[in-house]
């Protein structure tokens, strides 16, 4: 189980055609900061339906895209 499925469940369980997250709506939903290990775990998020569109290091946002 990787660390990031939580936001892949909860992407899932919402069923939303997109999502813009910002950071801190993300830490509430894992429980703690996203990292740069991030990078490497966005790729799970396509066994969930979606994949990670933009990643806004200015506005601090997250977009996720229904695949």
């Amino acid at each position: 189980m990787s660390k990031y499925e939580p936001l892949w469940k909860y992407l899932k369980d919402n069923n939303k055609e997109n999502y813009k997250l910002s950071y801190e709506e993300i830490k509430n939903i894992l429980g703690f900061d996203i990292d740069h290990s991030f990078l490497i775990y966005k790729k799970e998020s396509k066994e969930y339906g979606y994949e990670v569109g933009k990643i806004s290091m200015k506005e601090k946002t997250i977009i996720f895209n229904k695949v």
